[in-house]
């Protein structure tokens, strides 16, 4: 029996010393991590990390994109379209989710209704007052359709990057690495690879576009976020409450709103799969669709000279209306 006992100790304490290592080297974030550009703003959950770029005055159009992104990379996957946007004319307002980038971490639930209302708050407290054009990437595109149902009158135009949602079937239903304490710590341990660990060669090759990031840098850039606590915990809150793979209901009823609405997707997306262009066609059948032939789940970051150009056409015709 005592030896039994014993064992039982060595694997406990094998399993809780790399847990505490983890957790021992990770900071808080605070406010002079900031960078001199960008802010946060105060939210009912906490402070949020938001960043304007504004045109040249004699382009300036007067109407506003906002961006939002998806499940783990913070804002810079917009970096290389932005410059579209702005020679276009348009205000752009990024931000960071809660729980990623810039943002605190707040010990909260991380279901649609908080990106959803930190989305909301944060408009407000810029007093952004007009319809904006609406641009969700990944699991932002989820979110963008969540927020558009929930506030259409806040929205001109809708626009889906290889949006999540429009999957049959949920792969994370009773996995066991997202269980409670188990998950804790497998993904603590772990999320580097989790998260990251797909990013390979293929994944964020140079494929001749000037303005597609390095892969030396994204990881750089994406894994920083590691270094601060609470970031692995809002990923794994997220995977718990936020359905990232069935929002066909919401999509549907945005279809009901009229709202015009462009997808793009890359037919080589391995993260949520070109196939589902068939549910949203179903959903929003006025959706316009551009697709990428070849292009992976990247697209945002790796081929922004197509993306960017996309938008600006769609969002211009709308505006001339």
């Amino acid at each position: 029996m005592k030896k039994r006992w014993l064992l039982i100790c060595i694997v406990i304490l094998l399993l809780a010393v790399p847990y505490g290592v983890k957790l021992y080297g990770l900071k808080t974030i605070t406010s002079a991590d900031l960078p001199a550009e960008g802010a946060w703003a105060e939210l009912s959950q906490g402070n949020l990390y938001y960043r304007w770029h504004l045109p040249s005055p004699d382009k300036d159009n007067g109407e506003t994109l906002v961006l939002v992104h998806g499940f783990s990379t913070p804002h810079f996957v917009w970096d290389g379209v932005k410059g579209f946007f702005l020679d276009a004319g348009y205000k752009v307002l990024v931000y960071d989710h809660f729980g990623r980038g810039l943002s605190e971490r707040p010990a909260v639930i991380y279901g649609k209704a908080l990106y959803v209302e930190s989305l909301r708050e944060l408009m407000l407290d810029q007093q952004v007052t007009q319809p904006v054009h609406l641009l969700g990437y990944s699991m932002g595109g989820a979110i963008a359709g969540h927020f558009t149902q929930a506030y259409p009158g806040s929205i001109k135009t809708l626009t889906l990057i290889a949006p999540a949602g429009l999957m049959n079937e949920n792969p994370t239903a009773g996995m066991w690495s997202i269980k409670p304490l188990i998950g804790e710590w497998f993904w603590q341990l772990f999320a580097e690879t989790i998260v990251f660990g797909d990013v390979g060669d293929a994944e964020v090759a140079d494929i001749n576009d000037p303005l597609a990031i390095s892969q030396a840098e994204f990881m750089e850039r994406a894994s920083s976020q590691m270094r601060y606590r609470g970031f692995v915990e809002a990923l794994l809150s997220t995977v718990r409450n936020f359905n990232l793979f069935d929002a066909q209901d919401t999509f549907h009823k945005v279809g009901e709103l009229d709202i015009p609405t462009l997808v793009i997707w890359g037919t080589d997306d391995t993260v949520v799969p070109y196939s589902g262009s068939e549910n949203m066609a179903k959903a929003i059948p006025h959706a316009e669709l551009v697709t990428i032939v070849d292009g992976g789940h990247n697209i945002t970051y790796m081929q922004p000279s197509i993306v960017g150009p996309a938008v600006i056409e769609f969002v211009g015709q709308q505006h001339d209306k």
